[in-house]
């Protein structure tokens, strides 16, 4: 079993009274993009922060690419590469002049600071700019150029926190793809407060409220565990005068708890309450098929991650 790029242990970060962060424990293998969400306040940025170097915890540990993040501070913070929220940048200075000093202050030979710069330049696609002051650069390209702050040392592992605040619908699809493309050969911890940004890039979700993880999975196991009892939608064809037998038979299919049936303006429509947990859209399929229903819609009904995050950050 591989070491993985993460390893956090009973973390805990206090500001006096106040808990940021409460005995939290998680591991991230490697390779994967991982969504970081929260209502504000949660602990998020308390957290990447502390796998940063940023800040200490109270009490606690954690690893780092098999690094102990107090024993080894330097050489953890070697293996990071960050982007805060508030992109810390210098508008008076050339793109190409930031990101060579700041390969500097990452201990990068001068002689290789240029070929360096090419490459996350090409990378983060910032070729085109890169001769410019970053004070004229619109908010999509100093993201870019952010990002290539946080590669330049080529770090195993990028910390992101939202990349994508403020920027307009078409330089948010262009960062998504880019940490995409970047979690190839990277592992990413992704902050956001963007939900359809976190299903369409990332392979796993942490959630974070007050201080302490309530949920930890993919997507699909998320949505799994948030539904007790699995709904199955069916729509047929049919008035009034057919619910009733309809619904009979329905009621008959093992491991049905409850049928609920209605007419629509184009149907019948069920809602279909399973007892287990079980996926019976086949059964019910079946009997459809086997009684002669025109069948329009059938689907399971599963929350979508913006409902159970709701649910798990407002108890």
């Amino acid at each position: 079993m591989s070491q993985p790029m993460i390893a956090v242990k009973e973390l805990t970060k206090s500001y006096g009274e106040v808990h940021a962060v409460r005995s939290i424990s998680f591991e991230i293998p490697r390779g994967q993009i991982v969504g970081f969400l929260g209502p504000n306040g949660a602990g998020k940025t308390t957290t990447m922060k502390v796998l940063t170097g940023y800040i200490a915890p109270t009490s606690g540990s954690f690893m780092v690419d098999g690094l102990d993040g107090y024993e080894q501070g330097l050489q953890v913070r070697n293996r990071v590469g960050y982007l805060p929220e508030h992109n810390p940048l210098y508008p008076e200075l050339v793109v190409y002049d930031f990101l060579s000093y700041v390969a500097s202050l990452r201990r990068i030979p001068k002689k290789k600071i240029q070929a360096r710069i090419r490459e996350v330049g090409s990378r983060c696609g910032i070729q085109e700019f890169v001769g410019r002051p970053i004070g004229t650069l619109s908010k999509g390209q100093r993201q870019r150029v952010g990002l290539a702050q946080a590669m330049i040392h080529d770090p195993p592992l990028l910390i992101l926190d939202e990349p994508t605040s403020g920027l307009d619908p078409n330089q948010i699809v262009e960062i998504r793809n880019l940490v995409r493309e970047l979690g190839q050969d990277h592992t990413v911890i992704l902050s956001t407060h963007n939900l359809p940004e976190v299903m369409q890039t990332c392979t796993r979700l942490l959630i974070i409220h007050q201080g302490k993880i309530v949920a930890d999975g993919t997507q699909e196991e998320l949505q799994r565990d948030a539904t007790d009892n699995p709904t199955v939608i069916l729509e047929v064809e049919g008035g009034a005068d057919d619910t009733g037998s309809m619904t009979e038979q329905l009621e008959k299919l093992n491991g049905i708890r409850s049928v609920k049936g209605g007419v629509q303006e184009k149907g019948i429509r069920f809602i279909i309450e399973t007892a287990d947990g079980s996926d019976l859209r086949t059964d019910i399929f079946g009997l459809a098929a086997t009684a002669g229903w025109s069948v329009r819609e059938l689907r399971r009904d599963v929350p979508d991650l913006e409902h159970i995050f709701h649910r798990l950050t407002q108890q």
